[in-house]
């Protein structure tokens, strides 16, 4: 592992504390290293409205290594800002501190900013590296790239499945998630804006699809059927950037039939199986497994779709 990838990593875990409260902004983080290679300063957004990353990071250095600053490098996960939006401009903030290299995870997609951060910090004569574990910084902050990109919210298709393929028991529903899975699911919920299901769905199991075992706030709760569709603009026009499919087979299939989806997570009971009931839906064929982790007698599989 390299220096600069060193303290991006750094970077990533600071801004992964915002996962909550940042929103609807994105998760950002920063770290302030010295010409010897000790971190001076650090910070992530910790809330809208409120200073971002870069703002924190130099809050944190103490007075007696400001004059530090001159011959530091500054990893920030996402590219500064350029423009007023509730804050000034990040740039202009580094820019006035005399720093003399930034480190950039990766370029931000938003329309106010779309690599002019990076440009004023060129302009302003700054060593600017960009692309440090971009993957990593592109992942952490997909649902917002998404948002701006597509106009619509990052998508979840998610379902729970037996060893053989169910995902009931002959039309009755099943417990398949243990109770630590089934805590990992609620946790899901705390960390996005709405959790969408179909009417059969709700009609027969009645699902609460809020945050019990979990700390959190609990998703908008959505139902859907052929009176009542989803209306993707409208949720991007009220601000909602993640949505949570856990709907029957017939609403998971028509997202996956439109290619509604950015990310499916797959529950699989290893230890149970059912004579019969409802298939689970089959996985496109354009997927990656992003990542698999087993629990017990259960595992949770997440599938990505494959780059473009």
């Amino acid at each position: 592992m390299s220096e600069d990838e060193k303290y991006m990593r750094r970077s990533l875990q600071l801004a992964a504390n915002g996962r909550q409260t940042a929103k609807p902004n994105p998760m950002v983080g920063a770290v302030i290293v010295n010409a010897e290679g000790r971190i001076i300063g650090e910070g992530y957004h910790v809330r809208c409205g409120e200073g971002h990353a870069e703002v924190n990071a130099f809050a944190s250095v103490r007075a007696e290594d400001e004059p530090l600053l001159s011959q530091a490098t500054m990893y920030v996960s996402l590219e500064p800002c350029s423009h007023y939006g509730r804050t000034p401009p990040c740039a202009d903030l580094i820019i006035s501190k005399g720093v003399r290299r930034v480190v950039v995870g990766c370029i931000d997609e938003f329309a106010e900013v779309q690599g002019r951060g990076v440009q004023k910090l060129r302009d302003a004569g700054i060593d600017v590296t960009v692309g440090v574990l971009e993957e990593e910084c592109r992942w952490l902050n997909r649902r917002f790239f998404t948002f701006h990109r597509l106009h619509r919210p990052y998508i979840i298709l998610k379902w729970a499945q037996t060893a053989n393929g169910f995902i009931d028991d002959h039309g009755h529903a099943l417990a398949i998630s243990s109770p630590f899975t089934q805590m990992l699911s609620h946790k899901l919920r705390a960390e996005e804006d709405a959790i969408l299901v179909g009417r059969v769905t709700d009609e027969r199991e009645h699902p609460q699809l809020n945050v019990r075992h979990w700390v959190g706030p609990s998703p908008k709760r959505l139902v859907v059927d052929h009176q009542h569709p989803l209306n993707l603009e409208s949720l991007y026009h009220h601000n909602v950037q993640s949505l949570i499919v856990e709907g029957g087979r017939k609403t998971l299939e028509s997202f996956l039939i439109q290619g509604l989806w950015d990310e499916i997570r797959v529950e699989t009971n290893h230890a149970l199986t059912a004579s019969g009931g409802t298939r689970a839906p089959q996985l496109p064929a354009p997927a990656r497994v992003v990542s698999s982790c087993s629990y017990g007698q259960n595992a949770i599989t997440i599938f990505a779709p494959l780059p473009c």
